[in-house]
């Protein structure tokens, strides 16, 4: 068995939740598989003034902008917090393999510490369990394990200091499948999973779909930029207390990216059936309960951002996010209020004085309305620094 250390790193970009740009370093090679290694370590500090109230401290809300969990009611609640965390950090380990038959085999795993058990307190130790992001293996154009939903373009993702940024605009899910790449086509099928609305207006989360998701997506790249189209079809479910009820989803997404000299317009438009879990980090959910029937609500959401380079390091993003849910209002008495829409707007400027280190400032101000009309707003002040290794 030969060691070889590399001495010089080679950077090369992977993607992440922010599109900005990670590096893998080559640590290492032992015989024919070669090991890197990458990540970035993240500091956020947040002033955030909520219309109707603050969310508890231990709301993923505080942590990043989630739209669900924007309060509503009543203007003389308007609450100012500052919040301080370094969860969004990260580590990931990868290899590469070249086998007997010329092939290589690849795998990757990825950690963080957002939206897990809190494991401590803020008292304290801070203390944050590590959850994971991906874990998969890839090979001869198929990929087994967990990693971005194939109905999802990361690509198209703006750069915000925020975690996600168009949160209510974007497709955003990870998750475990067996996906196929040939040429510009991929398919895949992935874990299924159902959100369901109950009496009330409860969250039921199923899990006991006969099938999996099936996603299909196609990709054109281009000088200009690239454009994408993705394809989602699949069931949801609720068999509980003797109710045996299913129904179809399906959804289409387009988005892409064109470049504007040393600039970039990148963009999603997303309209589907029961879409649930797979817009808006759940904004929605992907169908009501009525009676032994579920009746699929219908939503339209996407994004626009414009990055300007200032100069070789200064550079800015604009962005625009929006999601309007079609509720049934003939079953408002099963559903109580829900989310008609939210929308955000937010605009940042970055500074990296070095390419792999920069800080930043960007302001956001969202806003959510119930079906009934009942509104909340948020204003966010966000600044980071963000060290990618």
């Amino acid at each position: 068995m030969k060691f070889t250390p590399i001495k010089t790193l080679a950077a090369s970009a992977v993607l992440c939740a922010l599109t900005s740009t990670a590096y893998a370093a080559t640590a290492a090679k032992i015989g024919d598989t070669e090991f890197t290694y990458g990540g970035y370590i993240k500091l956020d500090a947040m002033w955030s003034d909520y219309s109707a109230g603050a969310p508890a401290g231990t709301s993923v809300g505080r942590d990043f902008y989630v739209p669900s969990t924007l309060t509503v009611g009543s203007d003389n609640n308007s609450d100012a917090v500052f919040d301080m965390h370094a969860r969004e950090s990260r580590f990931n380990f990868g290899t590469s393999t070249l086998l007997d038959n010329g092939k290589t085999v690849k795998t990757k795993i990825e950690l963080d510490f957002l939206a897990s058990a809190p494991g401590g307190n803020e008292r304290v130790s801070n203390s944050y369990s590590p959850r994971i992001r991906h874990a998969f293996i890839s090979y001869d154009g198929w990929l087994f394990g967990q990693t971005w939903s194939n109905f999802q373009n990361v690509g198209a993702l703006p750069e915000a200091l925020d975690f996600v940024g168009p949160a209510e605009g974007t497709v955003f899910v990870r998750q475990t499948q067996v996906k196929y790449t040939t040429g510009a086509w991929s398919f895949s099928l992935e874990n299924p999973e159902s959100t369901i609305t109950t009496a009330g207006g409860g969250m039921a989360v199923t899990d006991d779909a006969s099938l999996p998701d099936f996603t299909a997506r196609y990709t054109h790249n281009a000088d200009w930029g690239n454009f994408v189209v993705t394809a989602l079809a699949r069931q949801l479910t609720y068999k509980v207390a003797g109710v045996d009820a299913d129904e179809t989803s399906f959804g289409v997404s387009a988005s892409g990216m064109v470049k504007f000299g040393q600039d970039n317009l990148k963009f999603m438009l997303t309209q589907g059936k029961g879409l649930g879990r797979y817009v808006g980090l759940n904004v929605a959910h992907g169908a009501v309960l009525n009676g032994d029937d579920l009746d699929a609500i219908d939503s339209t959401s996407g994004f626009v951002a414009y990055q300007h380079k200032w100069n070789s390091q200064w550079r800015s993003t604009f962005l625009y996010s929006f999601f309007s849910a079609d509720n049934n209002t003939d079953l408002l008495a099963l559903t109580g209020d829900p989310t008609k829409s939210s929308q955000s707007y937010s605009a940042n400027i970055l500074y990296s004085p070095v390419k792999r280190l920069t800080f930043g400032a960007e302001f956001k101000h969202a806003e959510r309305e119930l079906e009934s009309g009942v509104d909340g707003d948020l204003d966010r002040l966000q600044f980071s620094v963000k060290y990618a290794f």
